[in-house]
C-alpha cells in the first residue's frame, strides 16, 4: 500500500477550524486516509491521522528497526548457518508441543 501524502492546500488546518468542524475532519480522515496537520498561532502543533494508518506506520517502523538490527548483527559476525538456524527453530517448536 503506498504512503498517503499530505495535500498542503487541504490538510493543514488551524486548530480553531478543527474545533468548529471536528466531526467532519475526522470523517474525512477516515475516508481519505490522509493526516491533517493542525496549526496553532500559525505554527504546526499536532498531526491527526486515521488509526489504521497510524498502526501501519508503527508496524513499518518496527520492521525497519528489526532490519537495521539484523544488519548490525551481520556486520558484527553474529550469524548462524542455515542448518544451525533450522536446528534452533525445530528445538524451539518442540518446546511448544
Amino acid at each position: 500500500m503506498p504512503t498517503v501524502r499530505i495535500e498542503i492546500d487541504q490538510d493543514i488546518q488551524p486548530l480553531s477550524e478543527f474545533r468548529k468542524h471536528a466531526a467532519d475532519f475526522i470523517e474525512r480522515i477516515k475516508e481519505q486516509k490522509r493526516p491533517i496537520v493542525l496549526t496553532q498561532h500559525g505554527k504546526s502543533a499536532a498531526v491527526l491521522m486515521d488509526v489504521s494508518e497510524y498502526q501501519r506506520m508503527v508496524n513499518k517502523i518496527d520492521l525497519m528497526e528489526e532490519l537495521i538490527e539484523a544488519e548490525r548483527q551481520i556486520s558484527r559476525g553474529e550469524i548462524v548457518s542455515h542448518t544451525e538456524a533450522k536446528k534452533q527453530i525445530k528445538e524451539n517448536l518442540s518446546k511448544w508441543k
